[in-house]
């Protein structure tokens, strides 16, 4: 019996089109705070590993975050970025034109695969980390920051409420996000060893829900869902989601609060070095706690 197609929830075909239109023209600083600082904490977690890369990959990073502290940490002989908009990449020699889904890398090509909040745009998510782990050479690693859990759920409810109540019906707005527990599954069924999620809450205020709106926007990350509406949005609605917001999520200096979480991941493609895997559903331990184990091991 055939098996049903897996749904696509995204567009990513609009999702280059907005992320080129706002990055290139409407730029502003401090939207990048989000890959900052999911960069910083990436970084942090890979020095705690005392070993080098000979080839390492930065996979969808953007702006380059996260590229720039793997050489500036002095563990990695070489950094390719790996990016779906060429413009991106300004004139790297090091730097492919590429998509997560269909992996420009050969079997056993890199040593270290970094993904700095990407991976939340990806349909095929398993599919791209089955490449991940084929490209990466044996006890060679990947670790990756996505946004996950209850991302901007104080958003989610507020516009549901609005859309409930001016339209009379809902549909989706926000993306749906992982959870730290299906993280973990997915490592382990891609083949990874050691496989380890965690989870950590980046809480941001904002004037308006038309502050929170333009930052997404800036991010590329607006509503690229393929069952979104088509229904042109009035200014009522989004008037009435930004009364409900405050409402109900405001501090009582009158800002209100958007919650961002992110998934921390990190897998190693099996050696013979490394300890037994862990039995199905167990990735529980800090990813900070199991990379300084790998690195007691590899000392």
């Amino acid at each position: 019996m055939s098996q049903s197609p897996q749904p696509i929830p995204f567009d990513r075909a609009l999702l280059d089109r907005r992320r080129q239109r706002w990055l290139e023209k409407n730029r502003q600083p401090g939207v990048d705070f989000l890959i900052k600082a999911a960069a910083d904490e990436l970084s942090d977690r890979l020095a705690i590993v005392e070993r080098r890369f000979q080839v390492a990959v930065d996979l969808g990073g953007t702006f380059g975050e996260m590229a720039e502290r793997m050489q500036a940490g002095g563990r990695c002989d070489s950094v390719i970025r790996i990016e779906r908009l060429g413009f991106l990449l300004g004139d790297d020699p090091l730097a492919v034109v590429g998509d997560e889904e269909f992996l420009p890398l050969g079997p056993e090509s890199v040593d270290l695969v970094a993904s700095c909040l990407s991976m939340q745009f990806v349909n095929d998510v398993p599919g791209m980390l089955a490449q991940i782990r084929r490209a990466l050479r044996p006890d060679g690693l990947f670790t990756a920051a996505l946004l996950g859990g209850e991302t901007l759920h104080e958003l989610r409810a507020s516009l549901l409420q609005a859309e409930s109540e001016v339209f009379g019906g809902v549909s989706p707005r926000v993306l749906p996000f992982a959870e730290v527990r299906e993280a973990g599954a997915l490592l382990q069924r891609a083949g990874f060893a050691l496989p380890v999620a965690d989870i950590e809450r980046l809480t941001v205020r904002y004037d308006t829900l038309f502050d929170l709106a333009r930052d997404l926007r800036a991010m590329g990350a607006a509503n690229v869902l393929r069952e979104r509406s088509r229904r042109p949005a009035s200014r009522r609605f989004f008037v009435r989601a930004a009364e409900i917001y405050a409402e109900r999520y405001a501090d009582p200096d009158g800002r209100i609060r958007a919650s961002f979480d992110v998934l921390y991941l990190s897998g190693w493609a099996p050696h013979e070095s490394q300890q037994k895997p862990l039995r199905p559903g167990s990735a529980k331990a800090s990813l900070a706690a199991a990379l300084k184990d790998r690195s007691s091991d590899l000392s």
